[in-house]
């Protein structure tokens, strides 16, 4: 999901909510604990790293003398993704900022 979104439906805030649930659904039957230690996940980290990544795609393009948001492609391609460029880098962003605030959320309600 998180790869499709430029060309068809998803990208970074759906794929995120999707990863997300999938770690919680694991968390309800095996238990907070088990899910943490199993996949050694720091929501605060993840959310850091999301935002650091979202960033550093604005800042390419301010770098390269462009204004705000505009992508910047590299000619590099990639199977089944196409060519990576700083709106992909983004959309990675969002997916980890999503991934750590669901995962936050959730684990904090769901704690005895």
């Amino acid at each position: 999901m998180l790869f499709r979104g430029h060309n068809l439906p998803g990208g970074g805030f759906i794929g995120g909510l999707l990863a997300a649930i999938a770690l919680f659904l694991h968390s309800v039957v095996f238990g907070v604990e088990e899910t943490l230690k199993r996949y050694h996940l720091n929501a605060t980290k993840i959310i850091a790293t999301g935002l650091l990544a979202a960033l550093i795609s604005v800042l390419i393009s301010l770098f390269k003398g462009l204004t705000l948001f505009t992508g910047v492609w590299t000619s590099f391609q990639l199977p089944l993704i196409g060519s990576l460029g700083t709106p992909m880098l983004f959309d990675i962003g969002v997916y980890l900022v999503v991934v750590g605030v669901i995962l936050n959320i959730t684990f904090v309600l769901t704690e005895n």
